[in-house]
């Protein structure tokens, strides 16, 4: 049995059109017979009537037609369908055969050629001996015909013509040979399709005058076989609404049969053929609803009908390919216009397809589990002498018995052997991705995210069974930001178990090391003893050794993957894989948080790492890095511990790096900021935190801002919305969840200890030198220099009053247009401690109005923070 064994027949699911022989057309060597020809083939429009056509030689043989039988009553059927039936009617058994032959009314030679066209015709009729085949002549002329009536001689020669062919008037036809070919071609495609049609509706009295012949007791499958006959040939007739109801009365009539062991894969074949045949015509007739209703009884009808135990796999194949099949009838119909919805789409039918041929290969897997000493049966049980079956559906070692009993056991198992041995070669896990792969295409269709990748997750498992680990990875790892971002956490575990096989099977560094972080997570909801072999794992391959196969691999693939890990061990190099964990769940958790939104520049900038390990041992990392927006920080908020590559998992609890499952490790650090970073923020861009080290293998896990990972943000809300108490911990521990981020903080400017007073005697008049004096004390410490003082108008008012105001130092000048109205960064020198200085301003306003002034003191000091000395700029 071939792996196409349950492929539905091409000529069951084509659309049946009247088949049409032309015969008398040269179409190689004559131009004329070519011409005529392609107008029948070429551009067949819809509206074209449906007639399959073929040019075949006068003398061709057509299949020879059995004697009449004029008693069924000794008549025992054999089966229920010959598999060549179909194919006959459409490919080979004509309903109409057409003679071309080029003939002129005005013929010189007419009684020659009238007999030699009488000839053909005799010819035609002998090779269709006993059937109801039509025959007509179409006579090739130069000539276009005169209006009927109007042409005697061409009355009298037709008439002759017919007399001479035996054939009715209708039956003669003339072709001219003129510009209007394809018009003409159209007419007389009309009219063949009327014979036609005539035919079929003979044929099908035919088949119904069987019945009166017919007892239920012997002729209980000749019932099934005639209905079928009938619907069939009312498709060829195009009557498709009779034909549906033949074929619904057929497919009752195969499950009315007894059945059994012997002959159930013969009434499941026919009813899977007869459920497709109802199903495309309630799809053509646009009667979606009872295709599914259909398609639905059928199913619960034959999904008990196993047969066999030894061959269930069988059955399970057959149900799949009765799923696909009714999954392309409903894509189909949808490319023709139908409009399917989100919960009935061909998707659903494709997963099912895909679920049975799972079953198929879990059955064939313990059933054709034969040693390998075990022979293929000789001579082969499945072979037969034409090399195709007589009846549908029937075994090959006993064709057309049709009795209950097994005649011949040991025939029988070395059948049941052949169909199993043949059924270890089938690719099973190509035919389940084909039908998933089906199935998402049409759930991404019609919008089911969730159903995508619950079939996404099956094929990437199928991938690795069928052991193409590379393609099984890229299905998974596409998977794994849905189930992350939805907090699937036991979906992401058991594809994240599949995951880390299939790069251990191709010893895939950078990806073994990633899942097994993940593992290792608070996402993973592995157990610890399995937790623990992952992490002994991960540091082995740390530490530059192969780790130890991943559980329930195939044996031959574990072989492979030692020896490309092998590889791997004598090719280390400086191995730093540097992995962003903003896309998973590592089993270290970050949050860096600055002691306030902002800090002055004479104090240092604070900042705490909380660090918080989910694996089950103690692990110890190596390094930590934080990166800033200015990366001249960079060199202050470095921790690193040399360590051993073998003290990883030791369980040295002391040590800054060393982190204990479950505890929060506080990491603090401090720096001095820049005095030209005063007025700017300084971020956190990344916190990089190593594992191993760069003699064996180092991992860097990377963290984007102040922390956080795939998980994070779902968290953080939860943590939120949580009413729940937080039991007590001990001093100086916190709970991770109250930690919020806090990755970015201001620099500003020293507070400065100067006190400034303005003295005046309002109000000013107009035009008036009005006098201002500003009193400057120092309460530093130390010398102050550089003193600055910015007074005036302050900016940002009416222009007009801008124009009209103006500042100088000088009272005995009198101010005109050119004098500012703001005078910035007027030197006042240097002051000790406690000293105080007074400086007075001149100011004349020119129009009437309330103005406001600023009076802006900056100066420069020397100041020492963590034993470092910086010039500080203040201002008050």
């Amino acid at each position: 049995m071939s792996p196409t064994q349950w492929d539905l027949p091409v000529e069951l699911c084509c659309r049946p059109m009247a088949f049409v022989t032309l015969t008398g057309l040269d179409v190689v060597y004559n131009a004329v017979h070519r011409a005529v020809w392609d107008a029948f083939c070429a551009n067949r429009r819809a509206d074209r009537v449906p007639i399959s056509f073929k040019v075949l030689p006068g003398d061709h043989e057509y299949p020879k037609c059995r004697p009449k039988r004029t008693s069924y009553e000794w008549y025992i059927p054999k089966g229920i369908l010959k598999t060549g039936w179909m194919n006959k009617h459409l490919n080979l058994v004509p309903a109409l055969v057409v003679v071309f032959y080029e003939l002129d009314w005005d013929e010189p030679q007419w009684k020659e050629k009238q007999s030699e066209c009488a000839t053909r015709v005799e010819i035609v009729r002998q090779s269709l001996q006993g059937r109801n085949t039509k025959v007509a002549v179409v006579l090739i002329q130069k000539k276009t015909p005169l209006p009927p009536g109007e042409d005697v001689i061409a009355s009298e020669r037709a008439a002759a013509l017919c007399n001479a062919c035996e054939l009715s008037g209708k039956s003669l036809f003339v072709l001219p040979h003129t510009d209007h070919l394809v018009g003409y071609i159209i007419r007389l495609e009309n009219a063949f399709y009327e014979h036609a049609q005539t035919y079929y509706y003979t044929e099908i009295r035919r088949v119904k005058s069987h019945k009166e012949f017919l007892n239920k007791t012997t002729h209980q499958l000749l019932f099934v076989r005639h209905q079928f006959k009938i619907a069939f040939f009312s498709e060829l007739k195009q009557d498709t609404q009779n034909a549906l109801k033949n074929y619904r009365t057929a497919y009752n009539l195969v499950h009315e049969l007894r059945a059994h062991e012997t002959n159930i894969l013969e009434i499941k074949t026919m009813a899977g053929f007869i459920n497709y045949k109802i199903c495309r015509l309630c799809f053509q007739h646009n009667t979606p609803l009872d295709a599914i209703a259909q398609f639905r009884k059928h199913i619960d009808l034959c999904k008990k009908k196993i047969g066999s135990a030894e061959l269930s796999f069988e059955h399970a194949a057959w149900m799949s390919k009765q799923f696909q099949a009714f999954g392309d009838l409903f894509d189909e119909a949808i490319k023709l216009g139908l409009t399917a919805i989100q919960t009935q789409n061909p998707g659903f039918y494709y997963q099912q397809a895909a679920y049975y041929a799972q079953e198929r290969k879990q059955l064939a897997k313990t059933l054709c589990n034969h040693e390998a000493s075990v022979m293929y049966p000789n001579p082969d049980p499945l072979e037969t002498q034409t090399g195709v079956l007589d009846f549908y559906g029937q075994r090959s070692w006993r064709q057309g018995i049709l009795s209950f009993d097994l005649s011949d056991p040991e025939k029988e198992k070395a059948g049941i052997l052949a169909i199993q041995l043949r059924e270890r070669n089938v690719a099973h896990s190509e035919i389940i991705i084909t039908l998933l792969s089906n199935a998402v295409a049409q759930f991404k269709k019609y919008k089911c995210p969730r159903m995508k990748s619950h079939l996404m997750v099956q094929m990437g498992e199928e991938y690795y069974y069928a052991k193409d680990y590379t393609k099984a990875l890229k299905l998974l790892d596409y998977v794994m930001c849905d189930y992350r971002s939805e907090g699937w956490w036991t979906l992401l575990t058991s594809i994240l178990t599949t995951a880390l096989k299939c790069s251990y099977l191709m010893a895939q560094l950078k990806d073994y090391i990633t899942y097994s972080l993940e593992l290792l997570g608070r996402a993973s909801t592995l157990k610890d003893d399995q937790k623990s072999r992952i992490e002994k794992n991960l540091i082995n391959v740390l530490m530059n050794e192969s780790p130890d196969p991943e559980p329930d691999c195939d044996i031959l693939a574990v072989k492979t993957a030692q020896k490309l890990w092998a590889d791997r061990v004598s090719l280390a190099g400086t191995n730093i894989f540097t992995i962003g964990v903003q896309d998973f769940v590592p089993f270290v958790q970050c949050k860096a948080k600055f002691h306030a939104p902002s800090f002055h520049v004479d104090v240092p900038v604070q900042f705490d790492i909380y660090l918080k390990a989910d694996c089950p041992h103690p692990i110890r990392f190596s390094k930590l890095c934080v990166s800033f927006n200015n990366q001249e920080y960079n060199q202050f908020c470095v921790i690193e511990e040399a360590s051993k590559a073998s003290e990883v998992l030791e369980n040295l609890t002391q040590g800054k790096m060393c982190l204990v499952p479950g505890k929060t490790r506080k990491l603090l650090f401090k720096f001095v900021a820049k005095t030209e970073d005063v007025g700017k923020k300084i971020e956190i861009t990344s916190v990089d935190l190593a594992l191993g080290n760069e003699t064996g293998r180092c991992v860097v896990l990377n963290w984007q801002g102040g922390g956080g990972d795939a998980a994070s943000s779902q968290e953080a809300l939860q943590a939120a919305r949580s009413f729940k108490r937080r039991p007590k911990l001990p001093n100086n521990e916190v709970h991770w969840d109250s930690i919020t981020i806090q990755a970015s903080t201001m620099i500003i400017s020293r507070v400065p200890n100067i006190s400034v007073h303005l003295r005046h005697e309002p109000p000013a008049l107009t035009n008036e030198m009005y006098c201002l004096t500003v009193t400057v004390q120092s309460h530093e410490k130390t010398q102050i220099r550089d003193v600055k003082l910015t007074a005036g108008l302050k900016p940002g008012q009416d222009a007009n009053l801008t124009q009209k105001t103006h500042v100088t130092l000088h009272g005995t000048e009198l101010c005109d247009e050119s004098y500012p109205a703001l005078l910035p960064d007027v030197p006042l020198g240097d002051l000790h401690p406690g000293e105080q200085l007074e400086k007075m301003l001149y100011i004349r306003c020119g129009t009437v109005g309330s103005r406001m002034f600023l009076v802006y003191v900056s100066y420069l000091i020397n100041t020492t923070v963590e034993e470092k000395e910086i010039v500080c700029k203040c201002h008050k």
